[in-house]
């Protein structure tokens, strides 16, 4: 709709022409040459300061488009001076014909700079337009300049003839280029308006489509008629118009540092906004540090006035305020994440210190040693969970299971929001410190009664401690101690606990450390799994390193306590089967107690091979073998008649790999 009335606006005057020409009674000659000169000069001083001002925005942004614009105001208001110099019975008897044609001229090379500052001039066109605005400039001033001495100084030139009698086809048709490129521009700084909605674009639109019917007005040559003043009082209103705007603008904002930047090309405006972002993060840092009136630091640069300062001010604390809450907030996230992540309670509390220290100041944590609960020498009692105020600082108590465990003291100030933020980070931190205590708790009896890798398993997913199985490939290492019984037979009970306790502390890393899971501690023998529950490519090749590690740790322990000992009695020694196959792998047991094992004929004759090892050796089966690759020593035992077997098994006795 407002298009709809723009565009009605911008005909009337083009009907008010046609009207003129069309009743040549109305066309009535009016010649008051005085009038004529002083309306000139006004105008063309307005449009000189109005052509300066966008000039220095242009500078100062360092943008070719406001460049350009300026070039259209500047031209066309030279041009219009020097047709009003040329005014008759002012400086000449009777006018040149340079008044006849200056303006035409004028408007013309005025409607190649609009054509040019309507284009999305990019990063390299724009670099040159700035590069040679000097010369462009300079350039102008020597076209107006020998415009004016041609058309003011008699006998000179033909431009300095008396003005024409009657009109002649060829300057209406001279006029034409100007007219195109008018409309062009008008139509580009459209678009661009449809992108960029803003009032000093639609002002410069408007200028442009009334230099061109100020143009089409002129091509009718009629001097001193009301169509040939028409184009005067379009060429005034193109000039004030934006001027009005302008000051508009300037009314509303306070300031001329901005007034054109709508205008600007897109990588201008991009970098205006990223300055105003900086300002605005400089403004809110010296806010933060408590200086007062921060804006005023920002108030040159950008040319702000007191009022604007102060809002500025304004905004500046709330935006802090707001950024201080969102930091706060984001490190209560961080605290919280970290309650999951299993870190000694020592390293948790330093790294959930160091993150909350960014938001809320200088943190501290005190825990409860020998009944007391300080910071330095600031002693707290709590009853209950009411926190303690000291000067700025607030107390909180720290918790675990109910019983106080520690005091968090937070700097704060007076607000409620203050307070409640506090109390939700000591909230945090409490939970922090109990989960980490459970965690420690969990480490110390819960993976110590299991496989770290079942451990790890059911704290990942604890469905996976329901009953069932699933048939999977594994390799099973069954080993025992060869003259147990023996030696129980002639030791006391704590000895045979210490002899179990030394081999399996040597027994268990080697397993370990190859990706085995123990599954069963029966008396002095144990079942490892490879390739459950945690997969692994080469189960049978890590199950045989295991077991061979296994016997060189046992014969170092079997020997330190040889030397040891003073008695005749031999200690055990361990004799290791290995046997890969389908077996099945699960919780067995029943809904109050169960375990995690496999079942199947590997593992059976697995554990049939260990029986027929001789101590301090490793028997492998056929299919374990077979899975070894090269590099492997063994010795064959033939094919063997297994208990609970109907079918032979063939047997090696391993002796090294590579």
């Amino acid at each position: 709709m407002r298009a709809v009335v723009w565009a009605i606006h911008l005909s009337v005057p083009m009907l008010g022409l046609w009207l003129l020409l069309a009743q040549v009674e109305l066309n009535v000659v009016w010649q008051h040459n005085a009038s004529h000169f002083w309306m000139i000069l006004v105008v063309a001083g307005i449009n000189v300061v109005l052509g300066t001002l966008i000039s220095e925005a242009s500078r100062r942004r360092q943008d070719a488009r406001l460049f350009l614009v300026s070039m259209v105001f500047l031209s066309s208001a030279g041009f219009f001076l020097l047709h009003g110099l040329a005014t008759p019975r002012i400086f000449l008897p009777t006018g040149s014909l340079g008044f006849d044609l200056g303006q035409q001229a004028g408007l013309t090379i005025a409607a190649a700079f609009a054509f040019a500052s309507a284009l999305p001039l990019g990063a390299r066109a724009a670099a040159a337009v700035l590069e040679y605005q000097h010369f462009v400039r300079a350039a102008l001033v020597g076209v107006m300049l020998a415009w004016g001495v041609a058309s003011l100084v008699p006998g000179l030139t033909a431009l300095s003839l008396p003005p024409l009698a009657s009109p002649v086809n060829w300057l209406a048709y001279a006029s034409i280029p100007g007219l195109l490129l008018y409309g062009a521009a008008s139509v580009m700084m459209f678009l661009l308006h449809r992108r960029r909605p803003s009032a000093m674009l639609i002002s410069l639109i408007t200028a442009y489509a009334l230099l061109a019917e100020a143009m089409i007005a002129g091509m009718s040559q009629l001097n001193w008629h009301l169509s040939w003043w028409e184009w005067h009082v379009l060429l005034t209103l193109a000039f004030v118009f934006v001027a009005y705007s302008a000051y508009l603008q300037f009314r509303r904002e306070g300031s001329s540092a901005g007034l054109f930047d709508s205008v600007t090309l897109s990588t201008t405006v991009a970098r205006i906004r990223q300055e105003y972002d900086q300002a605005l993060e400089e403004l809110v840092d010296h806010v933060r540090n408590g200086e007062p009136q921060a804006a005023t630091r920002l108030s040159g640069k950008f040319q702000l006035n007191e009022g604007q300062a102060a809002v500025l001010d304004r905004a500046g604390q709330a935006l802090a305020r707001e950024r201080e809450l969102s930091e706060r907030l984001s490190a209560l996230v961080d605290v919280s994440a970290q309650t999951r992540v299993g870190l000694p309670e020592n390293q948790l509390l330093s790294s959930a210190l160091d993150r909350v220290r960014q938001a809320y100041g200088d943190v501290r944590i005190g825990l409860v040693s020998e009944g007391r609960t300080q910071i330095g020498s600031r002693e707290y009692r709590f009853t209950g969970n009411t926190p303690i105020r000291r000067d700025h600082l607030l107390a909180f108590p720290l918790t675990v299971k109910g019983h106080l465990a520690g005091v968090l003291e937070v700097p704060v100030g007076r607000s409620h929001q203050d307070e409640a933020l506090a109390a939700t980070l000591a909230g945090q931190l409490s939970i922090c410190l109990e989960n980490a205590r459970l965690y420690q708790e969990l480490d110390t009896l819960f993976r110590q009664y299991m496989s770290p890798d079942v451990a790890n398993r059911l704290l990942a997913d604890p469905a996976q401690a329901e009953l069932g199985g699933q048939l999977k490939e594994l390799t099973a290492l069954f080993a025992d101690l060869k003259g147990f019984t023996t030696f129980s037979e002639q030791v006391t009970p704590g000895e045979i606990v210490e002899m179990l306790n030394r081999y399996h502390t040597a027994a268990v890393p080697c397993i370990l450390n190859n990706g085995g899971t123990i599954v069963q501690f029966v008396g002095d023998a144990l079942l490892a799994l490879f390739n459950a529950p945690a997969t692994q490519h080469d189960h049978a090749r890590a199950a045989c390193q295991a077991a061979l590690a296994m016997q060189l740790a046992a014969a170092e322990v079997a020997e330190e306590m040889a030397w040891k000992r003073v008695d005749d009695v031999q200690w055990p020694t361990f004799r290791v089967g290995v046997n890969t196959g389908p077996a099945l792998v699960g919780n067995i047991g029943s809904p109050e107690l169960r375990g995690f094992n496999a079942m199947g004929d590997c593992v059976n004759v697995a554990a049939r091979l260990q029986a027929l090892a001789e101590p301090g050796t490793v028997v492998i089966g056929e299919t374990t073998l077979k899975q070894l690759g090269r590099g492997v020593t063994v010795n064959p035992l033939g094919r063997l008649n297994l208990k609970g077997k109907e079918e032979q098994v063939a047997a090696y006795v391993l002796t090294g790999m590579q």
